[in-house]
């Protein structure tokens, strides 16, 4: 009881604690990866064009739609409401999933599922509202980490379960089903936050996340630099509003709304996160559409009715190694501003060859290798793309400039959903679909590799002119004695 105590007095490690717990068993769920054979199986008997056509491009439809409002309600509520909200939308998906069969009730599963992946937002938010800025990176890779342990965990038994207990897919919806049911129960024991960061606001500025003037980032291209530190300055100047997120009428509310609007137009401003943004929409648009897809591809390559299904394996060990990736990060000491676009045009080549050697081969473990490979290294260029985000902005710019980034990827996903996949649209088969996404991370790959030489070039100029005092004492002579004849 004195531990217990202790750990509720402390401040900080309680809800961290309780967040984790939530985090570990809302992803604990071992049937994901096993949805399409699930689907297209004798327990839902489905045909593979329904999934792909009429079921799965339900959930894009939906996230696209309940973004927004999820977005501004997780912080008006505070967040703990909405994190709730997903455990009973969690809830009634796989019910549904368990129970209800026919095209209909699969496409109320996938709307469902939107709502799950629309207030995934309250679960990152949240803590940054209960715990003093000492420990924002401490909490955050606590509760980050937590996620990718249990999402490979969960991989990894349903695997088992399936290749070695010869389990149903029935019962591995089932087991998710208790997981989250459990997550739902963690959920109520969560603190309610006193503030947020729009809406609830202390009247004190927040610290921001980004480095401060005696801590500059990594950088030797001072003009990015000088950019960051003015978006920062001028983000803290609009979080001095005196009172306004407190008050809850309805003027109040669309000022702010008002207010986060003209702090996002000024981060746009910024060439550095403007051009990572644009990196960031593309790419997590087409890898959005990759993992909603990529089950019906494995099952072309390889039927499950008549194979043997290893997408389990498979998603443990992409996550792994994509966490792996991710950690590399904060050990490579790089000037990003002269070579990040290099890395995006580079990784994203990787990707969509990738992508291409998916499509063209009938091997499945080419198929899976290709896939892992895709998979590491979108997640390694996200979390490099994170980083310069968030290195020159307040905790509030990069939760705006996050929500909104997402935004324009769904509404691309959209645009490719309805354009490629749906039975309204061209309707095209998977080996096809897939095509098309390889030839889009091409395109991605070839504007941002054309992007860096430009780059590169420009400032290896700018340093040579820098370098040259002969040749500026010569420009000078020639002004002053053009100025002289004047």
């Amino acid at each position: 009881m004195d531990c217990l105590r202790k750990i509720e007095s402390s401040g900080w490690i309680f809800p961290t604690l309780i967040l984790c717990i939530y985090g570990f068993f809302v992803m604990m769920r071992p049937s994901e990866p096993f949805l399409t054979p699930y689907l297209t199986g004798p327990d839902k008997n489905l045909t593979i064009e329904e999934v792909t056509q009429k079921v799965l491009p339900v959930w894009t439809y939906s996230y696209l739609a309940l973004l927004f409002p999820v977005f501004v309600l997780t912080d008006y509520v505070r967040y703990k409401p909405v994190i709730i909200i997903q455990g009973i939308s969690l809830i009634i998906t796989w019910l549904l999933l368990l129970f209800a069969h026919g095209v209909r009730a699969m496409q109320l599963v996938e709307f469902t599922y939107g709502m799950v992946t629309a207030t995934e937002v309250a679960y990152y938010a949240y803590i940054y509202s209960v715990v003093s800025v000492d420990h924002y990176q401490k909490v955050t890779s606590y509760c980050r980490s937590i996620t990718l342990v249990s999402i490979t965990a969960a991989s990894l038994l349903g695997q088992l379960l399936v290749s070695l207990a010869h389990v149903s897919y029935f019962y591995l919806n089932a087991i998710s089903l208790a997981s989250v049911s459990m997550a739902f129960i963690s959920s109520f024991f969560l603190p309610m936050p006193q503030k947020s960061m729009f809406f609830h606001r202390k009247s004190s500025p927040e610290v921001s996340i980004g480095p401060t003037d005696e801590n500059p980032p990594y950088t030797s291209e001072q003009p990015n630099h000088q950019q960051g530190k003015d978006v920062r300055t001028s983000s803290e100047n609009s979080q001095k509003t005196p009172q306004l997120f407190k008050n809850q009428d309805p003027k109040h509310f669309l000022a702010v709304l008002v207010q986060l609007c003209k702090d996002l137009m000024e981060c746009y401003t910024t060439k550095k996160l403007l051009y990572w943004s644009i990196w960031w929409a593309l790419a997590t648009a087409g890898f959005n559409q990759i993992l909603n897809y990529v089950q019906v591809l494995w099952d072309d390559k390889a039927p499950s009715h008549s194979s043997a299904v290893y997408n389990g394996a498979v998603e443990a060990i992409a996550t792994f190694l994509s966490s792996i990736t991710s950690l590399a990060v904060g050990y490579i000491k790089l000037n990003w501003d002269l070579t990040g676009e290099l890395a995006l045009g580079i990784f994203s080549a990787l990707d969509a060859g990738s992508l291409f050697l998916m499509h063209f081969t009938w091997n499945i473990w080419v198929c899976y290798a290709a896939y892992i490979v895709f998979k590491a290294c979108y997640m390694l260029l996200i979390t490099i793309a994170t980083f310069q985000i968030a290195v020159s902005l307040s905790m509030e710019r990069y939760a705006l400039m996050f929500g909104f980034n997402n935004f324009v990827a769904l509404l691309i996903q959209t645009l490719l959903t309805v354009t490629v996949v749906d039975s309204t649209g061209l309707g095209l088969d998977i080996g096809t679909q897939f095509l098309i996404y390889s030839s889009y991370f091409a395109a991605i790959a070839g504007i941002f590799l054309i992007r860096s030489i430009y780059t590169i070039i420009s400032i290896k100029c700018q340093r040579n002119i820098a370098g040259n005092p002969q040749t500026n004492e010569a420009e000078d002579q020639n002004i002053n004695g053009y100025a002289t004849r004047l």
